[in-house]
This record gives structure tokens, C-alpha cells and sequence, in this order.
């Protein structure tokens, strides 16, 4: 069975779906559709019924690419009033063949959540910090050990349950289950992974069109984040603000023709626009530059200071994403905040490739480690829909059960 799974992204700015097959260990994405954002603010639904608007389009552009209903996703949540604390919890291995396997490690993950989430809130992620084999061995992966008991210390990560609650509501309204939720932070770090972050401390940036999300990860484990209520929209404002442009001209101008950083912009680039009071203008590419420029580093100063506040340790590494960070001379605004051996990653995946996108692609990759830990195969598509996929024939089936959200981590 191939492992083909769907994810959604809900942002301010637009809605992200990507179906993506994980193949010798890459994922390749399948299709891909980005529509608006209505009804959505900072990551969360405001208005259900403009929400709806934009998810079904999204569903409805990604259908008509690969043939099929899709009725199972992942999604992605805003950390909102996120909460991280410790679980513990421990299985006995009953069978006469006592080797660890991964129904195991799900037993024991289960039971360190046992009791320990609110009736309000909403569990998110079960993150194992260490196994203890038979109380004595101290291991991060258990499989394939002898042992007659198998414990575990992991971080438990929740929100108020109303930072899902809506979402999933619209989902099921359309047919659509969800199968898994994660942080975005967890999100983006699964996206830009690499070997010498296994066992550092690190921090996630995310530039959203209204927040940044700030995430710190410790030997892969997210283990706090904070929020900022400024992002990509707030330098639209600014630019409208001074030259007294609509809202959308000033996404244009930004997007189009200003450069993240002042130096290297042209005073002799001039672009003619007509204000809000229909008044002719003309603006220099230096002038819209430095706009941008003093909002960008107000944003990296104010996420380099959330760090510090979330940890006092150094950090080994900074993952900076988001759609803002693929402006013209955004490596170099970067550096001058956080040092010069600072670097950006960009998605690489083909077809997407565009740091919007990080946090739809690294959630696949993230639940599909999750459930390659516990020994299961992860895809949200099934057999018999993958046959249709794949066969020359596709017709699309308008039927879809509607499901309510079951276990996240334990039973799919």
C-alpha cells in the first residue's frame, strides 16, 4: 500500500492543500491547491460559513487533480494558549515472544496521556522524551528489545479545545475526517530537518499574514511556543498607510517590486500607482524598500527577543519560514539580527517551492514518522481509492461518510 496522505494549512492569508506520496523515504507531491482565506483570522475560523467557502474550493481544485473524494486529512493549529507538561506511563509486554514492537510504544504513549488532558482542552502532540526498559535501560527507541515492561516520559501538548473545535466542525460539515492535528512549529521543523538537529535545542520563525509563531524545539521534541500578533500584513499596512494605497495595491507593491532590504534597492526603479483618492503617485523602489525593511527587522528583533524569553540555553540552530521570508534581500536583513552564520532554508520540494508551504509539507513528514515509530503505515487515502488513483480510469465518487474525530495517536 503506497503512503499517500493530505494535509491542510488554514491561514490568514490563503488555505493550503497538498497530496503528497512518501516514496524511498521523499515525499512527491501529488497536487496542490492554495485558494483565499475567508472567514479565517491568525489561523483560526471566524466565520464557518466563509471558511467553508474556501475549504471547499480548495478540496474541490485538489479533487479535480487527482480523481478522487478526499474524505480523510491532516491539519495543522495555531499555538494559541498552547500548554506543554509532562506525561509518563508504562505497559506490560504479556506475550511469550517479549520483544518490543510498536503496538508497544503505543500502549505505553496511550497510558502517559491517561488522565492527564482536561476536559477543554485539546491534546495535539504526544512527543516520547525517553523509554526506561524494564526500569533500568534508558533508550529513545525500544523496538525490537527484550523486555517484560516498557515505560515512558513524554511531553503532552494541548489547546483550548475551541482552537479546533471549529475547524473540525466545517471539516466534518463538508465529509472530510481528521485523522491528525499538529502544531506548525512541529510542522516546519519536520520540513527542514536534518540530522545535526536531532539532539540540539533550536528555534522555529514562522511569518504568517498576522502572527509569528515562535517554537522551540529540543531534541526534536516542541516543547514551547509564544505567539506575536504582527506579520506580513503588517508591512501592507504601512505601505498604505504612507502613500495612502488600498490594502491589495500595497500586498502588490510589496510583493512585486519592493526589496526586503534598503541597500540593495534602486532609487532610479520608480512605479506610478493611483491612491485611494485617485490621485497619481510615483514611488522609488529605495523608498518602498526601507518600508519594508524597518518592519521586517522590527519583526526578527521581536522574535529573536520571544527566544531568549522562551529559553535561556544557547541555541544550535534557527529554522526561519513563511511566505515573507522569500523576499529579495531577506537573508541579508536575517543576519544582521541574528549573526552572520545565520542561514535560511528554503522548500525545496517540487512544485511547491515556496516557504508558504512549509508547514502543509512538514506535516506529512511528521505524521508519517509518527507512525512509522509505532510500526503503521501512514496515508489518509485508502487501497481501494489508491487503485482509482493510479488506474486510467478516474471518476469521482460524490459520497463520503461523515466521522467525528477519533484518536489522533492511537487509532488510525
Amino acid at each position: 500500500m503506497k503512503q499517500i496522505i493530505t494535509s491542510l494549512d488554514l491561514g490568514s492569508s490563503s488555505v493550503k492543500i497538498i497530496v503528497g506520496e512518501i516514496y524511498r523515504e521523499e515525499l512527491f507531491v501529488l497536487a496542490c491547491s492554495e485558494v483565499k482565506s475567508r472567514g479565517i483570522k491568525k489561523g483560526l475560523i471566524v466565520d464557518g460559513d466563509k471558511a467553508l467557502i474556501s475549504i471547499k474550493e480548495a478540496l474541490r481544485r485538489t479533487e479535480e487533480v487527482l480523481g478522487i473524494k478526499i474524505d480523510k486529512l491532516i491539519i495543522t493549529t495555531p499555538s494559541y494558549y498552547a500548554d506543554f507538561f509532562k506525561g509518563e506511563g508504562y505497559t506490560t509486554i504479556t506475550r511469550e515472544e517479549k520483544i518490543v514492537n510498536g503496538n508497544d510504544i503505543t500502549k505505553a504513549l496511550q497510558a502517559s496521556v491517561y488522565n492527564r488532558i482536561s476536559p477543554n482542552l485539546e491534546l495535539v502532540s504526544v512527543s516520547p522524551a525517553e523509554f526506561i526498559v524494564n526500569d533500568q535501560s534508558i533508550i529513545k527507541d525500544p523496538k525490537g528489545l527484550e523486555a517484560y515492561k516498557l515505560s515512558v516520559n513524554s511531553i503532552l501538548g494541548t489547546v483550548p479545545k475551541k482552537n479546533v473545535f471549529t475547524l473540525i466542525s466545517v471539516l466534518e460539515a463538508l465529509g472530510v475526517k481528521v485523522v491528525d492535528i499538529a502544531f506548525g512549529g512541529q510542522a516546519d521543523y519536520y520540513e527542514f530537518r536534518k540530522p545535526e538537529y536531532k539532539d540540539a535545542l533550536g528555534a522555529v520563525i514562522n511569518i504568517g499574514a498576522n502572527k509569528t509563531e515562535i517554537s522551540i524545539i529540543n531534541e526534536e521534541i516542541l516543547v514551547s511556543t509564544e505567539v506575536l500578533e504582527v506579520g506580513g500584513k503588517n508591512i501592507d499596512r504601512d505601505i498604505s498607510y504612507i502613500y495612502d494605497l488600498t490594502l491589495e495595491d500595497s500586498r502588490q507593491l510589496k510583493e512585486n517590486f519592493a526589496l526586503a532590504h534598503k541597500s540593495n534597492a534602486s532609487t532610479n526603479e520608480i512605479v506610478e500607482c493611483l491612491t485611494k483618492a485617485n490621485e497619481h503617485i510615483k514611488i522609488n523602489q529605495y523608498e518602498v524598500s526601507e518600508i519594508v525593511y524597518s518592519r521586517i527587522r522590527e519583526i526578527l528583533e521581536l522574535s529573536k527577543k520571544q527566544i531568549n524569553h522562551l529559553t535561556k540555553k544557547d541555541i544550535s540552530y534557527i529554522i526561519i519560514t513563511g511566505g515573507t521570508t522569500e523576499m529579495d534581500g531577506f537573508t541579508r536583513v536575517y543576519k544582521e539580527v541574528f549573526g552572520k552564520n545565520a542561514t535560511i532554508t528554503k522548500v525545496d520540494d517540487l512544485g511547491v517551492r515556496n516557504n508558504r508551504y512549509s508547514s502543509a509539507l512538514g506535516i506529512i513528514k511528521l505524521y508519517r514518522e509518527k507512525l512509522k515509530f509505532r510500526d503503521l503505515i501512514a496515508s489518509t487515502v485508502t487501497e481501494e481509492e489508491q487503485v482509482e488513483l493510479f488506474s486510467d480510469k478516474k471518476k469521482m465518487d460524490g459520497n463520503s461518510l461523515l466521522g467525528k474525530v477519533y484518536s489522533y495517536f492511537f487509532d488510525n
